[in-house]
């Protein structure tokens, strides 16, 4: 039997320091971004990464049309864009996306992977979209933004 509850489960996850990502994805009716810290790396060889979006996300769908994704990880100086792509929408970043290879991704980010949708694994509430990397940039001047326990931080110290 279960002693915790769902908020008892994120609020443990949320003490697990990451680094905040905008995922991101081109359709027929335009491109379409959104903040996440659910991504990682699965396979070097082959190069394979992954995020999970909730069921009722809207960019599951929008991921399942395109097929493809690409994951900006922001810079220690992209909050800001991180609270847009989470909702609170900054009309001076309205068209901040820049296209690589036919993808929308975050200019400066500290680096890009470009995908193509691999696989797709049903986990609970959760879709895992599993992506071949197609093209990568890494500016090692960047110190990655972190988020732990629901706030924003970043390194004290440059990597």
């Amino acid at each position: 039997m279960l002693r915790f509850d769902a908020r008892d489960l994120r609020n443990a996850c949320g003490s697990f320091a990451t680094g905040v990502t905008v995922i991101t994805t081109r359709t027929d009716d335009g491109d379409h971004g959104m903040t996440a810290n659910a991504f990682m790396s699965v396979s070097l060889d082959p190069p394979l990464i992954s995020i999970s979006l909730d069921h009722k996300s809207k960019m599951r769908e929008r991921i399942r049309a395109s097929g493809r994704y690409a994951v900006s990880i922001l810079g220690d100086d992209m909050e800001h864009v991180a609270w847009h792509f989470a909702g609170r929408h900054n009309e001076a970043l309205s068209t901040i996306l820049e296209d690589r290879h036919d993808l929308p991704v975050v200019p400066g980010a500290a680096a890009v992977f470009l995908t193509e949708v691999e696989q797709e694994v049903d986990a609970g509430d959760h879709t895992l979209f599993i992506g071949r990397v197609t093209h990568l940039e890494r500016r090692a001047e960047i110190g990655p933004l972190l988020f732990c326990g629901g706030k924003f931080a970043r390194l004290a110290a440059a990597i």
